[in-house]
């Protein structure tokens, strides 16, 4: 049961691991240029995912209504209050809104939650227990994980146990998510991704500039309904 996620589980706890322990041995420099080569790399990937949507009202719509919603249940608050509670338990240190532990576990978890993969991995094997998305998703998180970790440190081990609740939630419930999911709402939900991870790469990893990227994960549900609500209407 849940085979997939334990899998990714494991990847991020080795590659944050393995990043905590090389952190301190490469240099700055590096580091910086490994972040900043990552934050391209994501928002040139959350392009990518953009361009999957059939109509960009649906898109605007959906990251709107979330950052709404996301913003009046305080979502990133809840985020930030878990990360400064899980770095005070097992590091002693109260974090503040600027700390490494916060930053890696905020943009970690963000980036190895949203994306199809995640959610079409998941409903794979819950459905048919076939793992080869989730194995995948494993090795680039791996990489993600040791290269945040080895910048930001040991917040970004902490990022496994969203992915565990949403990834996991997905697999056993994935019988009720096949049945609603359509290819379209799944292309404008990879698409709502998409603008959401630029999001993370802006704010977390090239620090343009702040931006609550956990306020908009609604969306995620958000978009699928949309696209259903219209097709209803007779507008798409």
């Amino acid at each position: 049961m849940m085979l997939g996620t334990w899998i990714n589980v494991v990847a991020i706890l080795a590659g944050g691991a393995l990043g905590c322990l090389l952190g301190g041995k490469l240099p700055e420099r590096l580091r910086q240029t490994v972040m900043a080569g990552v934050g391209l790399f994501t928002l040139a990937y959350s392009l990518q995912m953009f361009m999957k949507t059939h109509n960009a009202l649906i898109v605007v719509g959906s990251i709107v209504l979330g950052a709404v919603l996301g913003e009046w249940w305080g979502i990133e608050n809840g985020l930030e209050k878990l990360g400064s509670f899980l770095e005070l338990r097992f590091t002693g240190v109260e974090s503040t809104a600027g700390s490494r532990f916060l930053k890696g576990f905020l943009s970690t978890s963000l980036i190895v939650c949203i994306g199809p993969v995640a959610i079409l991995g998941a409903i794979q094997d819950g459905l048919t227990g076939n793992v080869e998305l989730l194995a995948v998703k494993s090795v680039l998180d791996f990489f993600i994980a040791l290269t945040f970790a080895s910048t930001f440190g040991v917040g970004v081990l902490f990022s496994a146990l969203p992915i565990l609740v949403y990834q996991g939630g997905i697999t056993l419930l994935a019988g009720q998510v096949q049945a609603f999911i359509t290819d379209v709402m799944m292309d404008e939900l990879t698409a709502t991704g998409g603008v959401i991870l630029m999001g993370v790469a802006i704010s977390g990893m090239l620090e343009i500039k702040r931006i609550r990227s956990g306020n908009f994960l609604p969306a995620l549900f958000l978009a699928p309904v949309i696209v259903w609500i219209v097709a209803r209407l007779g507008l798409g």
